[in-house]
């Protein structure tokens, strides 16, 4: 794994002119108290309108020429293999959290949320009720093919790497750092996007040599503003924001969030209460999945083996524990 995100589902290259509004999020926008449903959705099915892309998770429909549906199923992805079996209730974990965080991180940078109320998705009133919940309408935009990762923590794919070089991304480390140690402060270590296959890390120069100074300069100081944002106020929720990716793209020459913020899926989502430095702790997400096949001696290459309906419900149980949490901190 090179960045938090495994997910990949990111809006087309696409845009339209104009600066997008702030995004929907209260009254008939989302009910985000509302509770998820149990029902396994994992093929979104014709809608009426052009599906345009079908991701890891997220299923990407055409309404007009300037805006996008974007659909959360329960699929499961781990090590960019897609499993037979989902998760009750994450696509809508998924949604109903970063409608939440579009909300709170409008100050710092235009979100593309436009509405996560059915009506509003112009499709017909028969699939409003599969919709709900796991469904934002977006403005189109013009992707910037960069994860703008964000590591506060030394974990995971970092943790190898500075146990082998001391570096993480290839930028040096103080020595005696331990498993998931803080960091001295957050560090930006972009990865460019591949349709195929993992993300590829790369440095700051390589961002700049591919995109251009000011705006990889514009991409790194946005990100770690919404990380020191994120990191804020998840601590409010007994949470610890090891990490996370953002997306960007171009509605007309504004600089856009797209995708999701801040969700089990983009971010390791420590709970405090839990943390050690120097020992191992599980995130709010599909970490017992990770755990299991890893040690099933599955060789992480497709097809994707079954998973007993145990550690299935208990990364169902985490995504519900996350939205719990984000939720009351946000809503607060």
């Amino acid at each position: 794994m090179v960045s938090p995100a495994e997910e990949g589902d990111a809006a087309p290259r696409t845009g339209r002119a104009g600066v997008p509004p702030a995004p929907a999020v209260g009254g008939r926008a989302m009910q985000t108290d509302a509770p998820v449903a149990g029902q396994v959705l994992l093929a979104c099915p014709e809608l009426g309108l052009p599906r345009l892309h079908r991701g890891k998770v997220r299923e990407l429909f055409a309404v007009g020429e300037d805006r996008l549906l974007l659909v959360a199923t329960d699929r499961l992805s781990a090590f960019d293999v897609v499993f037979p079996q989902g998760i009750p209730g994450k696509g809508e974990a998924l949604t109903r959290i970063s409608a939440l965080w579009f909300g709170v991180t409008a100050g710092v940078v235009p979100g593309h949320l436009l509405s996560v109320a059915p009506p509003d998705f112009g499709v017909a009133p028969a699939h409003h009720g599969l919709l709900a919940g796991r469904s934002m309408l977006v403005w189109r935009a013009r992707r910037i093919d960069v994860e703008c990762v964000v590591r506060g923590y030394l974990a995971g794919s970092g943790w190898k790497e500075y146990q082998r070089q001391g570096t993480l991304c290839g930028l040096p480390l103080p020595r005696g750092l331990v498993l998931n140690a803080a960091l001295p402060e957050p560090i930006f270590t972009p990865a460019l996007k591949n349709d195929v296959g993992h993300d590829e890390n790369v440095s700051f120069a390589a961002l700049a040599a591919r995109h251009g100074e000011d705006l990889a300069r514009q991409l790194r100081a946005t990100s770690l503003r919404l990380y020191a944002l994120g990191a804020e106020h998840c601590a409010r929720a007994g949470i610890l924001l090891a990490d996370t990716k953002f997306e960007f793209g171009f509605v007309g020459d504004t600089l856009t969030l797209i995708d999701e913020v801040c969700t089990p899926d983009s971010s390791r989502f420590w709970p405090a209460d839990r943390y050690r430095p120097g020992e191992p702790i599980d995130s709010l997400d599909k970490q017992p999945i990770r755990d299991y096949v890893q040690a099933s001696g599955w060789n992480l290459e497709p097809p994707a083996p079954d998973l007993p309906a145990e550690i299935i419900a208990r990364s169902a149980a985490r995504y519900q524990e996350a939205l719990r949490r984000v939720r009351a901190a946000l809503q607060s």
